[in-house]
């Protein structure tokens, strides 16, 4: 008996829709890779990409626990010679709320092709409104 491969035909991918608001970033994030990942669905195969899409709303509401808020640091690169920045949860959650959420998502996908193809079926906005109401997101309940 061979086995069962799903066919990018067969897929049906649904959304679903996370709201932030007083969730603990990490089960947040769980939550979504898991999603994104399809591994809650009986089909999951772990070379194919057979999630669905998250819309994750009040991404500024999310909580740090701990003294994440002010110790944690958020580093990227300007591309010019001895430019590393470095900004924490704090600052980052003034100027761009969303992007707390997306790193830590990010950070439970594959660092694969497939990782990045999962990370672009994420949406994350800051607040509660979100212009994907069309796709009749399924709100889902963090654990």
């Amino acid at each position: 008996m061979s086995t069962y491969i799903p066919k990018i035909s067969e897929q049906d991918r649904k959304w679903f829709l996370l709201d932030a608001r007083g969730q603990v970033l990490g089960k947040l994030a769980s939550t979504a890779a898991q999603i994104l990942a399809g591994k809650r669905k009986p089909e999951y195969t772990p070379f194919l990409d057979t999630g669905d899409h998250v819309i994750v709303i009040n991404a500024a509401e999310v909580h740090l626990s701990g003294r994440k808020e002010t110790d944690k640091l958020y580093r990227y690169h300007t591309g010019y010679l001895g430019n590393l920045k470095s900004a924490s949860a704090r600052e980052v959650r003034k100027k761009r709320p969303a992007r707390i959420v997306e790193e830590a998502i990010r950070g439970m996908l594959p660092k694969t092709k497939l990782g990045r193809a999962m990370f672009g079926k994420l949406k994350v906005y800051g607040g509660a409104s979100h212009p994907h109401q069309a796709q009749k997101p399924q709100p889902v309940a963090v654990k």
